[in-house]
């Protein structure tokens, strides 16, 4: 069932992991590790892996959950990086990147309110029968 609400806000965590990736090219942190990559492409895979077992919701929020783990040390990884470049304070001149973690994580939050919801209705209809 890819029609559900919280299937888009999966897809838009993906976006802003895509969009994190796309724009974080320039991040070096670790040297020539590419953290930043690879904490991207775990990012995609785990939202999409999680869009797709639509019919394990307890899979898609533990799916969901280490993914905001993911996100969370991503923002860390970013704001220690973001705080050791040369120049001033001014935002705009240092980059815009942990911005797209912050919106995943957000996303997935509301994502996993939404798949509690169907879980509670299932149950109920379950204990119907």
């Amino acid at each position: 069932m890819l029609q559900r609400i919280q299937t888009i806000w999966v897809f838009l965590a993906v976006l802003a992991a895509v969009s994190l990736f796309v724009t974080g090219q320039d991040v070096a942190v670790f040297g020539t590790i590419p953290v930043i990559n690879i904490g991207c492409i775990v990012l995609v895979l785990a939202g999409l892996l999680s869009v797709f077992s639509f019919k394990n919701r307890k899979r898609q929020i533990l799916l969901n959950t280490i993914s905001i783990i993911i996100n969370a040390l991503l923002i860390g990884v970013l704001i220690y990086w973001l705080l050791n470049l040369s120049g001033g304070i001014q935002f705009p001149e240092k980059g815009i990147e942990p911005v797209f973690p912050l919106i995943a994580v957000i996303c997935l939050l509301i994502a996993n309110v939404f798949i509690r919801k169907d879980e509670r209705l299932v149950k109920s209809v379950d204990r119907l029968r």
